[in-house]
């Protein structure tokens, strides 16, 4: 199925989506990267944009911008980052920022995909590698917390209009589109290894502490 959705999200929103659909946002939408989150949950920063009234909508993303002559910012790329790297956040910042979406490669991991299912809340990832693809479908809205977590970490917001299309990942039931293509994946896999000579214990580099989660391969 293909929605079209106006942000603030309602629950009604989120729990008719399931693993497969297509959704294209309109509406306010935030960045979000591990500082935002390390320096809100773990240390007490206040948030400078309402999260449960308005911005239920979380792009974890580092947006790439030029400084224009008048002040203002010209959005050159924006692609999402891995969202299995904020695991650690992904419960509480559901939980305590009232975020129905969260957009971002890769998934959630086992803590996350509860607070999915606790909160109302799904995830989606975008269907290809396209940077410059969204740039007319995001107007810059303005910046907060540059000076304190720099260009990449700062939360930037915009309004987003007919924003997609994108995946939904992870659905508020639990269920993960990686993990029902997960048989076919390490099928082939195992085919490939065959054919390049590489062990099948091969273990792949995991970072910032990934959970031991097959959904950390694919980041």
């Amino acid at each position: 199925m293909e929605y079209r959705l106006n942000i603030p999200l309602k629950d009604e929103d989120v729990t008719k989506l399931k693993i497969g659909d297509v959704v294209y946002l309109s509406g306010p939408i935030f960045t979000c990267r591990s500082m935002l989150q390390k320096k809100v949950l773990d240390e007490g920063m206040p948030m400078t944009i309402d999260t449960k009234n308005k911005y239920n909508v979380m792009f974890q993303t580092g947006v790439v911008v030029g400084k224009l002559p008048d002040g203002g910012w010209d959005m050159r790329s924006i692609m999402p980052t891995s969202t299995i790297r904020f695991e650690k956040w992904t419960p509480r910042t559901i939980e305590q920022w009232g975020i129905k979406m969260i957009l971002g490669k890769t998934s959630v991991g086992e803590a996350g995909t509860e607070a999915l299912k606790k909160f109302k809340c799904v995830h989606i990832c975008p269907q290809s590698v396209s940077p410059n693809d969204w740039l007319d479908t995001l107007h810059l809205d303005g910046v907060d917390r540059i000076e304190e977590l720099g260009l990449i970490e700062a939360t930037w917001k915009f309004t987003a209009k007919d924003f997609g299309p994108f995946v939904v990942d992870a659905d508020c039931e639990g269920n993960h589109l990686f993990d029902q293509n997960l048989e076919n994946i390490k099928s082939n896999l195992k085919k490939a290894y065959e054919k390049l000579g590489i062990d099948e214990d091969m273990k792949f580099t995991k970072l910032y502490g990934f959970p031991d989660d097959d959904r950390a391969m694919y980041t």
